[in-house]
Protein backbone atom coordinates (compact mmCIF):
# COMPACT_ATOMS: atom_id res chain seq x y z
CA UNK A 1 0.00 0.00 0.00
CA UNK A 2 2.71 2.59 0.73
CA UNK A 3 4.83 1.34 -2.59
CA UNK A 4 1.82 2.04 -4.33
CA UNK A 5 0.64 5.36 -2.55
CA UNK A 6 3.95 6.57 -3.44
CA UNK A 7 4.32 5.55 -6.48
CA UNK A 8 0.82 7.29 -7.55
CA UNK A 9 2.58 10.73 -5.90
CA UNK A 10 5.67 10.90 -7.70
CA UNK A 11 3.99 9.93 -11.22
CA UNK A 12 2.08 13.28 -10.66
CA UNK A 13 4.29 15.29 -8.52
CA UNK A 14 7.80 13.67 -8.79
CA UNK A 15 7.85 13.67 -4.91
CA UNK A 16 9.39 10.42 -4.34
CA UNK A 17 12.39 11.63 -3.48
CA UNK A 18 11.35 14.40 -0.76
CA UNK A 19 9.03 11.54 0.68
CA UNK A 20 11.95 8.82 0.43
CA UNK A 21 14.12 11.66 2.38
CA UNK A 22 11.18 12.06 4.97
CA UNK A 23 10.63 8.24 6.14
CA UNK A 24 14.21 8.12 6.31
CA UNK A 25 14.48 11.19 8.42
CA UNK A 26 16.10 9.78 11.84
CA UNK A 27 14.89 11.26 15.20
CA UNK A 28 16.73 10.73 18.55
CA UNK A 29 15.43 8.69 20.88
CA UNK A 30 15.18 9.95 24.21
CA UNK A 31 12.55 10.95 26.25
CA UNK A 32 13.66 14.61 26.83
CA UNK A 33 13.35 15.83 23.21
CA UNK A 34 9.66 15.26 23.11
CA UNK A 35 9.55 18.33 25.36
CA UNK A 36 9.60 20.29 22.71
CA UNK A 37 6.73 18.43 20.81
CA UNK A 38 4.75 18.53 24.26
CA UNK A 39 4.58 22.07 23.48
CA UNK A 40 3.76 21.80 19.61
CA UNK A 41 0.92 19.89 20.34
CA UNK A 42 -0.51 21.98 23.28
CA UNK A 43 -0.40 24.67 20.86
CA UNK A 44 -2.60 22.82 18.49
CA UNK A 45 -4.90 22.31 21.15
CA UNK A 46 -5.14 25.91 21.41
CA UNK A 47 -5.82 26.95 18.40
CA UNK A 48 -8.48 24.31 18.42
CA UNK A 49 -9.97 25.32 21.41
CA UNK A 50 -9.47 29.33 20.93
CA UNK A 51 -11.55 28.72 17.24
CA UNK A 52 -14.36 27.63 19.36
CA UNK A 53 -14.50 30.57 21.67
CA UNK A 54 -14.58 32.94 19.43
CA UNK A 55 -18.01 31.60 18.25
CA UNK A 56 -19.32 32.65 21.73
CA UNK A 57 -17.04 35.62 22.66
CA UNK A 58 -17.99 39.14 22.53
CA UNK A 59 -14.97 41.43 22.59
CA UNK A 60 -16.52 44.31 24.00
CA UNK A 61 -16.59 46.55 27.29
CA UNK A 62 -20.30 48.19 26.29
CA UNK A 63 -21.52 48.60 29.90
CA UNK A 64 -24.63 45.71 30.21
CA UNK A 65 -26.64 44.14 33.27
CA UNK A 66 -26.71 40.35 33.87
CA UNK A 67 -29.70 38.69 33.65
CA UNK A 68 -28.47 35.26 33.11
CA UNK A 69 -28.79 32.08 35.16
CA UNK A 70 -25.79 32.58 37.85
CA UNK A 71 -28.24 33.82 40.43
CA UNK A 72 -25.16 35.98 42.67
CA UNK A 73 -24.24 37.94 39.50
CA UNK A 74 -28.00 38.69 38.65
CA UNK A 75 -28.47 42.55 38.40
CA UNK A 76 -24.76 43.35 38.21
CA UNK A 77 -23.67 45.75 36.21
CA UNK A 78 -20.48 44.46 33.66
CA UNK A 79 -19.11 44.60 30.39
CA UNK A 80 -20.19 41.89 27.33
CA UNK A 81 -16.76 40.53 27.32
CA UNK A 82 -17.82 39.63 30.98
CA UNK A 83 -20.79 38.46 30.91
CA UNK A 84 -19.81 35.92 27.25
CA UNK A 85 -17.45 34.56 29.39
CA UNK A 86 -19.71 33.89 32.16
CA UNK A 87 -22.29 32.82 29.31
CA UNK A 88 -19.51 30.36 27.98
CA UNK A 89 -18.54 29.38 31.10
CA UNK A 90 -22.57 28.07 32.56
CA UNK A 91 -24.85 27.94 29.52
CA UNK A 92 -22.63 27.11 26.43
CA UNK A 93 -22.84 23.37 25.50
CA UNK A 94 -19.05 22.20 26.27
CA UNK A 95 -18.43 26.02 26.66
CA UNK A 96 -16.63 25.44 30.30
CA UNK A 97 -14.92 22.35 28.94
CA UNK A 98 -13.27 23.75 25.94
CA UNK A 99 -12.31 27.12 28.13
CA UNK A 100 -10.22 25.55 30.78
CA UNK A 101 -8.60 22.88 28.31
CA UNK A 102 -8.03 26.23 26.67
CA UNK A 103 -6.15 27.73 29.96
CA UNK A 104 -4.44 24.40 31.08
CA UNK A 105 -3.16 23.88 27.26
CA UNK A 106 -1.95 27.61 27.46
CA UNK A 107 -0.28 26.77 31.04
CA UNK A 108 1.05 23.75 29.43
CA UNK A 109 2.08 25.23 26.56
CA UNK A 110 4.53 27.61 28.68
CA UNK A 111 6.23 25.12 31.48
CA UNK A 112 6.62 22.65 27.74
CA UNK A 113 8.20 25.46 26.34
CA UNK A 114 10.51 26.47 29.55
CA UNK A 115 11.36 22.83 30.27
CA UNK A 116 12.51 22.08 26.33
CA UNK A 117 14.71 25.64 26.86
CA UNK A 118 16.39 24.22 30.04
CA UNK A 119 17.33 21.01 28.37
CA UNK A 120 18.57 23.06 25.48
CA UNK A 121 20.61 25.09 28.12
CA UNK A 122 21.90 22.66 30.35
CA UNK A 123 23.12 19.91 27.26
CA UNK A 124 24.59 23.15 24.94
CA UNK A 125 22.26 21.93 22.50
CA UNK A 126 22.79 25.93 21.77
CA UNK A 127 25.89 25.71 20.48
CA UNK A 128 27.12 26.75 16.57
CA UNK A 129 24.95 25.74 13.91
CA UNK A 130 21.61 25.75 16.16
CA UNK A 131 22.21 29.57 17.96
CA UNK A 132 19.71 30.56 15.40
CA UNK A 133 17.12 27.68 16.31
CA UNK A 134 17.76 28.91 20.00
CA UNK A 135 17.08 32.53 19.43
CA UNK A 136 13.99 31.39 17.71
CA UNK A 137 12.68 29.11 21.18
CA UNK A 138 13.82 32.24 22.69
CA UNK A 139 11.42 34.39 21.11
CA UNK A 140 8.91 31.97 21.13
CA UNK A 141 8.77 31.89 25.06
CA UNK A 142 8.70 35.43 24.99
CA UNK A 143 5.77 35.70 22.63
CA UNK A 144 3.97 32.97 24.83
CA UNK A 145 4.14 34.89 27.86
CA UNK A 146 2.87 37.90 26.03
CA UNK A 147 -0.15 35.88 24.98
CA UNK A 148 -1.37 34.30 27.71
CA UNK A 149 -1.32 37.63 29.59
CA UNK A 150 -3.50 39.40 26.82
CA UNK A 151 -5.82 35.83 26.98
CA UNK A 152 -6.74 36.30 30.47
CA UNK A 153 -7.10 39.36 30.29
CA UNK A 154 -9.51 39.79 27.36
CA UNK A 155 -12.22 38.45 30.42
CA UNK A 156 -12.73 41.45 32.01
CA UNK A 157 -12.95 40.51 35.27
CA UNK A 158 -11.82 41.89 38.54
CA UNK A 159 -8.42 39.50 38.41
CA UNK A 160 -7.62 40.33 34.87
CA UNK A 161 -8.38 44.03 35.18
CA UNK A 162 -5.95 44.44 38.44
CA UNK A 163 -3.16 42.66 35.88
CA UNK A 164 -4.11 45.20 33.47
CA UNK A 165 -3.60 48.04 35.71
CA UNK A 166 -0.36 46.43 36.70
CA UNK A 167 0.79 45.98 33.22
CA UNK A 168 -0.78 49.17 32.74
CA UNK A 169 1.51 51.10 35.31
CA UNK A 170 4.58 48.88 34.67
CA UNK A 171 4.28 50.46 30.83
CA UNK A 172 3.67 54.18 32.01
CA UNK A 173 7.65 53.36 33.89
CA UNK A 174 9.59 52.78 31.07
CA UNK A 175 11.31 56.34 30.77
CA UNK A 176 10.61 58.68 28.45
CA UNK A 177 8.47 56.48 25.80
CA UNK A 178 5.91 54.47 28.39
CA UNK A 179 3.37 56.85 28.94
CA UNK A 180 2.53 57.55 25.01
CA UNK A 181 2.81 53.91 24.29
CA UNK A 182 0.52 53.26 27.29
CA UNK A 183 -1.47 56.02 25.90
CA UNK A 184 -1.57 54.90 22.51
CA UNK A 185 -2.47 51.38 23.38
CA UNK A 186 -5.29 51.81 25.41
CA UNK A 187 -6.50 54.83 23.59
CA UNK A 188 -6.55 57.17 26.65
CA UNK A 189 -6.07 56.81 30.58
CA UNK A 190 -6.60 53.61 32.37
CA UNK A 191 -8.66 51.66 32.02
CA UNK A 192 -8.61 53.28 28.22
CA UNK A 193 -11.10 53.38 26.02
CA UNK A 194 -14.06 51.20 24.62
CA UNK A 195 -11.86 49.67 21.65
CA UNK A 196 -9.22 48.80 23.87
CA UNK A 197 -11.01 45.94 24.08
CA UNK A 198 -11.26 44.54 20.53
CA UNK A 199 -7.47 45.66 19.99
CA UNK A 200 -6.81 42.99 23.10
CA UNK A 201 -8.94 40.67 21.08
CA UNK A 202 -7.52 41.08 18.18
CA UNK A 203 -3.41 40.69 19.48
CA UNK A 204 -4.65 37.57 21.14
CA UNK A 205 -6.39 35.25 18.18
CA UNK A 206 -4.72 36.84 15.40
CA UNK A 207 -1.34 38.60 15.25
CA UNK A 208 0.14 36.63 18.20
CA UNK A 209 -1.02 33.07 17.10
CA UNK A 210 0.44 33.67 13.70
CA UNK A 211 3.66 35.14 15.28
CA UNK A 212 4.12 32.00 17.37
CA UNK A 213 3.02 29.74 14.54
CA UNK A 214 5.37 31.05 12.16
CA UNK A 215 8.20 30.83 14.61
CA UNK A 216 7.29 27.36 15.46
CA UNK A 217 7.29 26.70 11.31
CA UNK A 218 11.17 28.21 11.44
CA UNK A 219 11.85 26.03 14.04
CA UNK A 220 10.80 22.65 13.06
CA UNK A 221 12.53 23.88 9.43
CA UNK A 222 16.08 25.04 10.70
CA UNK A 223 15.83 21.32 13.17
CA UNK A 224 15.23 19.53 10.00
CA UNK A 225 17.85 20.93 7.93
CA UNK A 226 20.59 20.43 10.44
CA UNK A 227 18.84 17.55 12.26
CA UNK A 228 18.47 16.74 15.97
CA UNK A 229 21.27 17.06 18.40
CA UNK A 230 22.46 13.62 19.85
CA UNK A 231 23.60 12.51 23.06
CA UNK A 232 27.27 10.84 23.31
CA UNK A 233 27.35 6.82 22.49
CA UNK A 234 28.99 4.39 20.78
CA UNK A 235 27.63 4.91 17.45
CA UNK A 236 26.48 8.85 17.10
CA UNK A 237 29.87 10.47 16.36
CA UNK A 238 29.65 14.59 15.29
CA UNK A 239 29.05 13.42 11.72
CA UNK A 240 27.17 10.33 12.30
CA UNK A 241 23.47 10.96 12.98
CA UNK A 242 21.61 7.57 14.62
CA UNK A 243 17.91 7.01 16.12
CA UNK A 244 14.89 6.39 14.65
CA UNK A 245 13.17 6.41 11.12
CA UNK A 246 10.60 8.65 10.85
CA UNK A 247 8.16 5.53 9.55
CA UNK A 248 7.45 3.11 10.95
CA UNK A 249 9.73 4.11 14.24
CA UNK A 250 8.93 7.36 15.05
CA UNK A 251 5.52 8.35 13.36
CA UNK A 252 3.55 6.17 15.49
CA UNK A 253 5.10 7.37 18.57
CA UNK A 254 4.65 11.00 17.89
CA UNK A 255 1.03 10.40 17.12
CA UNK A 256 0.23 8.46 20.32
CA UNK A 257 2.37 11.54 22.14
CA UNK A 258 -0.26 14.18 20.09
CA UNK A 259 -3.65 12.25 21.48
CA UNK A 260 -1.62 11.70 24.47
CA UNK A 261 -1.19 15.19 25.41
CA UNK A 262 -4.94 16.40 24.08
CA UNK A 263 -6.42 13.45 25.92
CA UNK A 264 -4.71 14.85 29.59
CA UNK A 265 -5.71 18.35 28.53
CA UNK A 266 -9.80 17.56 28.26
CA UNK A 267 -9.46 15.76 31.35
CA UNK A 268 -7.49 18.20 33.20
CA UNK A 269 -10.06 20.67 31.30
CA UNK A 270 -12.94 18.57 32.85
CA UNK A 271 -11.90 17.94 36.00
CA UNK A 272 -9.29 20.83 37.38
CA UNK A 273 -11.47 24.53 37.96
CA UNK A 274 -9.23 27.05 36.44
CA UNK A 275 -9.85 30.65 37.18
CA UNK A 276 -13.61 30.53 38.20
CA UNK A 277 -14.09 34.27 36.46
CA UNK A 278 -17.70 34.24 37.84
CA UNK A 279 -16.16 33.65 41.57
CA UNK A 280 -14.06 36.88 40.88
CA UNK A 281 -16.81 39.49 39.78
CA UNK A 282 -16.88 41.70 36.67
CA UNK A 283 -13.61 44.32 37.22
CA UNK A 284 -14.47 47.81 38.52
CA UNK A 285 -11.78 50.49 38.88
CA UNK A 286 -12.80 50.84 42.57
CA UNK A 287 -12.33 47.29 43.47
CA UNK A 288 -9.34 44.98 44.30
CA UNK A 289 -9.30 41.58 45.33
CA UNK A 290 -6.81 39.68 47.93
CA UNK A 291 -5.52 36.09 47.20
CA UNK A 292 -5.79 36.57 43.63
CA UNK A 293 -2.87 35.01 41.53
CA UNK A 294 -2.07 35.30 37.53
CA UNK A 295 -1.42 32.48 35.73
CA UNK A 296 1.67 30.32 37.05
CA UNK A 297 4.26 31.71 34.11
CA UNK A 298 3.19 35.88 35.53
CA UNK A 299 4.31 35.22 39.17
CA UNK A 300 7.79 35.99 38.49
CA UNK A 301 6.89 39.20 37.32
CA UNK A 302 4.52 39.70 40.33
CA UNK A 303 7.62 38.84 42.53
CA UNK A 304 9.76 41.23 41.41
CA UNK A 305 7.52 44.11 41.90
CA UNK A 306 7.16 42.83 45.17
CA UNK A 307 10.66 42.64 46.20
CA UNK A 308 11.85 46.01 44.70
CA UNK A 309 12.56 48.28 47.80
CA UNK A 310 9.95 51.76 47.75
CA UNK A 311 12.31 54.36 45.91
CA UNK A 312 12.10 56.37 42.46
CA UNK A 313 14.67 57.99 40.81
CA UNK A 314 13.75 61.72 41.02
CA UNK A 315 15.12 64.75 39.51
CA UNK A 316 14.42 67.47 41.29
CA UNK A 317 10.60 67.49 41.49
CA UNK A 318 10.45 64.90 38.31
CA UNK A 319 10.23 61.06 38.70
CA UNK A 320 12.90 59.66 35.93
CA UNK A 321 12.30 56.30 36.34
CA UNK A 322 8.79 55.13 38.98
CA UNK A 323 9.39 52.39 40.73
CA UNK A 324 7.56 49.76 38.67
CA UNK A 325 10.18 50.12 36.24
CA UNK A 326 12.98 47.85 37.98
CA UNK A 327 10.57 45.14 38.79
CA UNK A 328 8.37 45.17 35.78
CA UNK A 329 10.32 46.03 32.98
CA UNK A 330 13.77 45.84 34.11
CA UNK A 331 13.92 42.48 35.34
CA UNK A 332 12.52 40.55 32.47
CA UNK A 333 14.26 42.49 30.43
CA UNK A 334 17.86 41.35 31.96
CA UNK A 335 16.52 37.70 31.72
CA UNK A 336 15.95 37.58 28.45
CA UNK A 337 18.95 39.77 27.31
CA UNK A 338 21.13 36.97 29.57
CA UNK A 339 19.26 34.28 27.92
CA UNK A 340 19.51 35.66 24.30
CA UNK A 341 23.44 36.99 24.94
CA UNK A 342 24.43 33.67 26.17
CA UNK A 343 25.88 31.54 23.04
CA UNK A 344 27.79 34.44 22.22
CA UNK A 345 29.41 34.79 25.93
CA UNK A 346 30.09 31.33 25.82
CA UNK A 347 31.90 31.44 22.85
CA UNK A 348 33.47 34.68 23.95
CA UNK A 349 34.72 32.69 26.73
CA UNK A 350 35.91 29.24 25.95
CA UNK A 351 36.81 30.77 22.08
CA UNK A 352 35.18 27.94 20.28
CA UNK A 353 33.72 28.31 17.16
CA UNK A 354 33.54 24.51 16.48
CA UNK A 355 30.49 22.89 15.28
CA UNK A 356 28.92 20.60 17.67
CA UNK A 357 26.25 17.71 16.73
CA UNK A 358 26.89 16.06 19.87
CA UNK A 359 25.09 17.11 23.41
CA UNK A 360 27.36 18.05 26.86
CA UNK A 361 26.14 15.88 29.62
CA UNK A 362 25.56 18.69 32.77
CA UNK A 363 28.71 17.61 34.30
CA UNK A 364 31.25 18.32 31.40
CA UNK A 365 30.29 21.69 31.23
CA UNK A 366 30.74 22.60 35.18
CA UNK A 367 30.95 26.12 34.80
CA UNK A 368 28.04 26.36 32.66
CA UNK A 369 25.94 24.24 34.46
CA UNK A 370 26.70 26.07 38.14
CA UNK A 371 25.90 29.80 36.10
CA UNK A 372 22.82 28.50 34.61
CA UNK A 373 21.94 26.80 38.28
CA UNK A 374 22.40 29.87 40.13
CA UNK A 375 20.50 32.23 36.69
CA UNK A 376 17.89 29.78 37.18
CA UNK A 377 17.70 29.80 40.96
CA UNK A 378 17.54 33.52 41.45
CA UNK A 379 14.57 33.66 39.20
CA UNK A 380 13.30 30.98 40.86
CA UNK A 381 12.80 32.95 44.37
CA UNK A 382 11.70 35.27 42.75
CA UNK A 383 8.96 33.47 41.37
CA UNK A 384 8.70 32.21 45.00
CA UNK A 385 8.32 35.60 46.55
CA UNK A 386 5.20 36.24 43.89
CA UNK A 387 3.10 33.47 46.04
CA UNK A 388 3.96 35.80 49.42
CA UNK A 389 0.52 37.11 49.80
CA UNK A 390 -0.78 33.35 49.69
CA UNK A 391 1.63 32.13 52.12
CA UNK A 392 0.55 35.11 54.49
CA UNK A 393 -3.59 33.72 53.65
CA UNK A 394 -2.61 30.14 54.17
CA UNK A 395 -0.09 29.87 56.59
CA UNK A 396 -0.11 33.10 58.41
CA UNK A 397 3.31 34.17 57.82
CA UNK A 398 4.31 37.83 57.50
CA UNK A 399 3.85 39.12 55.12
CA UNK A 400 6.48 41.66 55.74
CA UNK A 401 8.91 39.47 56.80
CA UNK A 402 8.87 37.35 53.74
CA UNK A 403 9.60 40.13 51.46
CA UNK A 404 12.89 40.96 53.97
CA UNK A 405 13.27 37.05 53.49
CA UNK A 406 13.23 36.97 49.55
CA UNK A 407 15.53 40.05 49.08
CA UNK A 408 18.20 38.46 50.92
CA UNK A 409 17.57 34.71 49.81
CA UNK A 410 17.33 36.02 46.21
CA UNK A 411 21.91 37.19 46.10
CA UNK A 412 22.24 34.45 48.76
CA UNK A 413 20.81 31.42 47.50
CA UNK A 414 22.03 31.68 43.72
CA UNK A 415 25.83 31.71 44.77
CA UNK A 416 25.18 28.95 47.29
CA UNK A 417 23.49 26.83 44.16
CA UNK A 418 26.45 27.90 41.98
CA UNK A 419 28.93 26.57 44.52
CA UNK A 420 27.21 23.43 45.01
CA UNK A 421 26.35 22.87 41.34
CA UNK A 422 29.92 23.65 40.22
CA UNK A 423 31.35 20.98 42.65
CA UNK A 424 29.04 17.83 42.02
CA UNK A 425 30.01 18.35 38.83
CA UNK A 426 33.89 18.00 39.31
CA UNK A 427 33.37 15.36 41.06
CA UNK A 428 31.45 13.53 38.91
CA UNK A 429 34.25 14.24 36.40
CA UNK A 430 36.74 13.30 39.17
CA UNK A 431 35.03 10.08 40.05
CA UNK A 432 34.21 9.03 35.93
CA UNK A 433 38.80 9.47 36.06
CA UNK A 434 39.25 7.72 38.94
CA UNK A 435 36.80 4.52 37.35
CA UNK A 436 38.56 4.83 34.06
CA UNK A 437 42.40 4.52 35.48
CA UNK A 438 41.02 1.60 37.79
CA UNK A 439 39.65 -0.16 34.96
CA UNK A 440 43.01 0.68 33.33
CA UNK A 441 44.94 -1.07 36.49
CA UNK A 442 42.57 -4.12 36.08
CA UNK A 443 42.89 -4.63 32.87
CA UNK A 444 46.70 -4.57 32.24
CA UNK A 445 48.55 -8.11 32.24
CA UNK A 446 50.46 -8.94 35.89
CA UNK A 447 54.11 -9.23 35.39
Amino acid sequence: MIRGTVRYLDERSGAAPFLRRALRYVFPDHWSFLLGEVALYSFVILVLTGIYLTLFFKPSLATVHYHGTYLPLRGREMSEAYQSTVNISLNVKAGLLIRQTHHWAADVFVAAIVLHLLRIFFTGAFRKPRDLTYFIGVSMLGLALLEGYLGYSLVDDLLSGMGLAIGYAVLMSVPFIGANIAQLLWNGPFPGGNDFESRVYMAHILLLPVLIGGLILLHLTLVAARHHTQFVDSRATEKRVVGIPTFPGYAPRTLGLAFAVAAVLFLMGGLIQINPIWQWGPYHVSQATNGAQPDWYLGWLIGALRLVPSFDVTIGHYTLVPNAFWGGAAFPTCVFLVLFLWPWLERRVTGDQAIHNLLDRPRDAPWRTAIGVAFFTWIFVVFLAGAADRMFVLFGLSYQGQVWAFRVLVWVLPLVALFIAKRVCEELLRGEVVEIRRKVVEAEPVG
